[in-house]
C-alpha cells in the first residue's frame, strides 16, 4: 500500500505544472519597491525617512570642486553615484507616474513615488550649475569596488566628474534632459514652480548634449568599466526631444524626432532590448503614441516607420516577431547573465503602456503572425512581473522582503554591514570585506523591495554575496517596475493612456481672474476676432457596431497680447472631452494653465459618434 501511495505521489508531481501559480498582492510589491529608494538615498536623510537603518552619507560630495552635489542615489550595491543609470532611473520612474499616477494614488503610493523622483531631480538641478556644465559622477568605481564599507563610512575617493563643451557627454546631457522633462509633468500641477524650473534646465540641457556631441565616457572615462554607453548618444538626443514635446507641446521637438528619426536610428534599428544604455525602443513607443494621437502633422511617414521598429519590438517580446528576445525554460525574459531583471522590467513595462496606448486607439498589434490582441501584451508583463514575485520553477522571489523566499545575501554594502545606529563602531575599507562580505549569514538589514539580478538562463540562481551577476540590485531594476504593478493593482479597466491624467496631492488649481484695467469681450458665435479655432477628425474606430470619431481642437491667440481668461462655448457635444475645464456652462483653461501668450496655442479632444460639435469663444480677456 505504502509503494502504491509513494508512486501515486510520484505522479502527481510528474504531471503537475513546473511551478505553482499564486496571485500576488501587487499592492504590498509597489509599496516595497518604492521604500527601495529610500534606501539608495545619499546625502541627508529628511525627517519622513522610512527606512531607518540608513543615515546620512555623502556630505562632503562636491565640495572639493566648490560645488554642492549632495544628494542623489547610489544606483546598486556600491557607493558611486553614477549620472547616466540615475536619470534613467528618474525618467522611467516619471513615466511610470505619468502613465498610471491615478493607480498610485488609489493604492496610497502617489506621494512616495512623487518624493522618489523628486529626490533624483533635486539632485540634476545641483549638478547643472550652468547652462554647458553636467556633473555626471561622484566617486570612481575602481576604488570605490576596492572597498566594502557603508556608505556612512566611506573613506574611498569622492572625486566629482563633469561634462562641458570641451568634454562633451551628449548621452548623459541627454537622459538627464529627459529625466527632468519627464519629472517637471510629474509635477505640474502639485508644484508647478518646480515643474517650471525642471523643464527650464531639460531645454539647456538638450541644447548642450545637441550643440557639444560626444560620448560621456570619452570624457568621463571612470565611467567606461561600469556604465560604458555602448548605443552611443543619438538614442539619448530622440529620447529627450521625445519627452520635451511630450511635456511642452512645443513643435520644435516634433520637427526633431521627424527630421532625425531616420538618420539617428529611430526608424531603423529594430531592438529586442530597453534599458540605461539603449533608448530606441522606448523612443518609438513614445513617437508611436503622438502618432496615435494625431499629432504627427506632416511627419507622418517617419512616425509610422518609428512605429513599425515599436511593435517589432513588442512582438518580438511575444514571441512572435522575426527576431524574438530569449525566455528561460520558466518563460523569463533573458538578455544577459549579469542583472537580467533590469531588461526583464524595462520591456515588461513598454509592453504595458504600449497594450493600453492600443486599447486607447482601438487598435491591433501588428505582427509577422498576424493581428495581435493588446491584452496579449499586458498579459505578457504580468507573466513576467508575476515570474520575479514567485512564480518560476524555483519558487524564489527576487523581490527582497516580498514573499516567503527571497535573497538573504544580496550584494548591497549598506544591507550587508550592520546598521551605524545599532553598531557606531567604524568599518574600515578591507575590514569590511573581512566581516561582513565573507559571512554567509543573511543581510542584517533587510533591503526591503530591491529586485536582484536574478536567476540564470536555465531558472537557476545561487544566494551568495560574491554572486554579484545574480544578488546585486539596482534603481532603474525597479523604476519601470513600480509603473507595471500600479497597472496590475487597478484591475482590468480600460485606461485611455493616449490622454493621461495626472494626479497629485494638493492640486493646484489656478482660476483666471479678469484684469481691473481691462474689459470682457463677448464674442459672436462664427468668430474672426484675434483666437482662432481649428478643429479636424483625427482618427475614427467602430466599436459594437458604432463608428466613433476623434477630434482634436486647437485653439490659437493670434493677438500680440497675452489671453488671461477664456470662456468657450460647445454645443452638440455627446462624448467625454479632455484638456479643459468645465465652468458653469462654458470651458476655461485647463487647470494647467493660467493663460495663454501671445501666438501660442492649446489643444483639446473630445470623441463622440457624430459629426462635430459646435465650438465658439463666449468672451475673453487680452492683457
Amino acid at each position: 500500500m505504502e509503494n502504491l501511495i509513494c508512486m501515486f505521489s510520484l505522479l502527481l508531481l510528474l504531471l503537475a505544472p513546473p511551478f505553482a501559480s499564486a496571485g500576488h498582492d501587487y499592492a504590498q510589491a509597489l509599496s516595497k519597491s518604492l521604500l527601495f529608494f529610500e534606501a539608495q538615498r545619499s546625502g541627508y536623510l529628511p525627517h519622513n525617512q522610512r527606512v531607518t537603518w540608513r543615515a546620512h552619507s555623502g556630505l562632503q560630495d562636491g565640495k572639493a570642486s566648490g560645488v554642492d552635489l549632495v544628494g542623489g542615489y547610489y544606483d546598486a550595491g556600491d557607493n558611486v553615484k553614477f549620472g547616466l543609470p540615475m536619470a534613467f532611473t528618474v525618467t522611467m520612474m516619471s513615466w511610470s507616474i505619468i502613465e498610471y499616477g491615478k493607480q498610485m494614488a488609489a493604492s496610497g503610493e502617489l506621494g512616495h513615488a512623487m518624493e522618489a523622483v523628486k529626490w533624483g531631480t533635486d539632485y540634476f538641478i545641483k549638478a547643472h550649475p550652468q547652462a554647458n556644465v553636467l556633473y555626471g559622477e561622484v566617486g570612481d568605481g575602481n576604488t570605490d569596488h576596492y572597498c566594502w564599507q557603508r556608505p556612512e563610512d566611506m573613506t574611498t575617493d569622492r572625486h566629482a566628474y563633469k561634462i562641458d563643451p570641451s568634454n562633451p557627454g551628449s548621452d548623459l546631457a541627454g537622459e538627464t534632459a529627459a529625466a527632468m522633462a519627464a519629472a517637471s509633468i510629474v509635477f505640474r500641477r502639485s508644484n508647478p514652480a518646480y515643474s517650471h524650473e525642471l523643464l527650464t534646465h531639460a531645454y539647456q540641457l538638450f541644447d548642450f548634449a545637441d550643440k557639444y556631441r560626444g560620448k560621456y565616457d570619452s570624457s568621463i572615462t571612470v565611467a567606461q568599466k561600469y556604465y560604458r554607453s555602448i548605443s552611443g548618444y543619438n538614442d539619448e538626443l530622440l529620447w529627450a526631444a521625445a519627452w520635451l514635446y511630450q511635456a511642452s507641446n512645443n513643435e520644435y521637438y516634433l520637427d526633431y524626432l521627424g527630421r532625425n528619426g531616420d538618420s539617428m536610428g529611430g526608424t531603423g534599428w529594430t531592438m529586442t532590448e530597453f534599458g540605461w544604455d539603449v533608448k530606441y525602443a522606448g523612443v518609438q513607443t513614445l513617437v508611436a503614441k503622438f502618432l496615435m494621437q494625431g499629432k504627427a502633422g506632416h511627419h507622418a511617414p517617419v512616425f509610422e516607420r518609428y512605429q513599425q521598429k515599436a511593435e517589432s519590438f513588442m512582438c518580438s517580446c511575444l514571441g512572435k516577431g522575426s527576431r524574438n528576445v530569449q525566455k528561460t525554460p520558466g518563460g523569463l525574459i533573458f538578455r544577459q547573465r549579469w542583472n537580467n531583471m533590469q531588461f526583464v522590467t524595462s520591456a515588461s513595462f513598454l509592453a504595458t503602456v504600449y497594450s493600453d496606448y492600443l486599447t486607447s486607439s482601438a487598435r491591433n498589434l501588428r505582427c509577422n503572425s498576424g493581428n495581435v490582441a493588446p491584452a496579449e501584451l499586458l498579459s505578457l508583463a504580468k507573466s513576467q512581473v508575476d515570474y520575479l514575485l514567485g512564480n518560476n520553477p524555483r519558487a524564489t522571489s527576487y523581490m527582497v522582503g516580498y514573499g516567503n523566499n527571497f535573497p538573504q545575501r544580496v550584494h548591497h554594502r549598506g544591507s550587508s554591514i550592520v546598521s551605524i545606529k545599532v553598531n557606531p563602531s567604524f568599518v574600515s575599507c578591507r575590514g569590511g570585506y573581512n566581516t561582513w562580505f565573507s559571512s554567509k549569514r543573511s543581510d542584517p538589514n533587510l533591503l526591503t523591495g530591491a529586485l536582484v539580478g536574478g536567476p540564470d538562463a536555465y531558472d537557476d540562481f545561487a544566494d551568495e554575496r560574491d554572486n554579484y551577476e545574480q544578488t546585486e540590485p539596482a534603481t532603474y531594476n525597479n523604476a519601470p517596475l513600480i509603473g507595471i504593478l500600479a497597472r496590475l493593482n487597478g484591475g482590468h479597466g480600460v485606461y485611455n493612456q493616449l490622454l493621461p491624467v495626472v494626479p497629485a496631492p494638493n492640486p493646484v488649481v489656478i482660476k483666471p481672474r479678469p484684469s481691473p484695467n481691462t474689459k470682457t469681450t463677448p464674442s459672436p458665435a462664427s468668430w474672426s476676432g484675434p483666437i482662432s479655432i481649428e478643429q479636424k477628425m483625427t482618427t475614427s474606430w467602430v466599436a459594437n457596431g458604432k463608428t466613433y470619431y476623434r477630434y482634436s481642437t486647437v485653439v490659437t491667440n493670434k493677438s500680440n497680447k497675452s489671453l488671461n481668461s477664456l470662456n468657450l462655448s460647445i454645443s452638440k457635444l455627446y462624448g467625454p472631452i479632455w484638456g479643459l475645464t468645465k465652468s458653469g456652462d462654458s470651458y476655461t483653461f485647463p487647470s494647467w494653465l493660467s493663460s495663454l501668450a501671445a501666438g501660442k496655442s492649446l489643444e483639446f479632444v473630445y470623441i463622440h459618434s457624430t459629426s462635430p460639435a459646435d465650438v465658439s469663444v463666449a468672451n475673453y480677456v487680452l492683457a
